[in-house]
């Protein structure tokens, strides 16, 4: 019961944020193509000699096959020049053991908070800024019903990479129950000609970009948690449901032999008696 309550409030809290989280990618996208000369250092565009990739997995077990997936998304990247920032116990544990450079790990939390997404967030893009990234990649789970969990890679620094991002699609609920919420989100555009900004846009996007990294981060622990707990919960019934089909199936064996023991020991005293007379 407890376990079922926590994987429908984490469906819930990471559906109820996909919204927003589009339309944030959307106005930032449309906004960053209209902000003329002034570029984000968070936008450049730099040679590939060191990727960062954080990895978002769960810190504890009994989730089926969901923390295998995650590493073996993360194991497509080239060793050489990849290190890691995991969030989670499980993936730390597999990329440790597969030998891959590990620079920070990160506690998750039961209940995902904005703070700690925060946290992950600002730490990439301290370290490119201060280039020693040049190419920061999320992989996570996510969310698209109770019985499927996708692993993915997620572009996340630089935010140039949003021009060929289409996050929208993989934020909408289309596989979950409503079909017309999903298609009105994923139909909705804003392509405006020309944008006026006040105050002017170096000191907007100042503020606005690391807010829309923070709660994209944010977002994508919403979706890792909502599929652990989903991944879990199946996890869990099949095998509580695999338990139950062994117990009927040694109880019909059990009762088999007894009975045969029966048989033999009466047909002991019979032939015994018939022998006697």
């Amino acid at each position: 019961m407890v376990a079922s309550s926590k994987m429908r409030r984490a469906q819930e809290t990471a559906l109820a944020g996909r919204p927003y989280a589009k339309l944030l990618v959307e106005f930032v996208t449309q906004t960053t193509k209209h902000a003329g000369d002034f570029t984000h250092p968070l936008s450049e565009i730099r040679p590939l000699k060191t990727h960062g990739v954080i990895v978002i997995g769960p810190d504890r077990g009994l989730c089926g096959a969901l923390p295998a997936n995650i590493v073996r998304e993360a194991l497509k990247f080239d060793p050489q020049n990849t290190v890691y920032i995991v969030v989670g116990k499980k993936p730390a544990q597999y990329l440790s053991r597969l030998g891959r450079k590990l620079i920070a790990e990160f506690a998750v939390k039961d209940t995902p908070q904005y703070g700690d997404a925060k946290t992950v967030s600002r730490f990439a893009q301290r370290l490119f800024l201060n280039r020693e990234l040049d190419r920061v990649d999320v992989v996570f789970t996510q969310f698209i019903n109770t019985l499927v969990q996708r692993a993915i890679t997620l572009p996340f620094l630089p935010i140039g990479t949003l021009e060929k991002l289409t996050l929208g699609e993989r934020f909408s609920d289309s596989s979950h129950t409503s079909q017309a919420r999903s298609a009105d989100y994923s139909t909705t555009t804003y392509e405006i000609a020309e944008y006026l900004f006040e105050p002017d846009a170096p000191q907007i996007f100042e503020a606005l970009i690391p807010h829309y990294l923070d709660y994209l981060m944010f977002q994508i622990f919403l979706e890792a948690k909502a599929s652990e707990h989903s991944a879990r919960m199946v996890a869990m019934k099949n095998a509580t449901d695999n338990a139950n089909q062994l117990i009927q199936e040694m109880t019909l064996h059990y009762n088999k032999m007894r009975q045969a023991s029966i048989t033999k020991e009466l047909l002991d005293i019979t032939s015994a008696q018939m022998a006697m007379e």
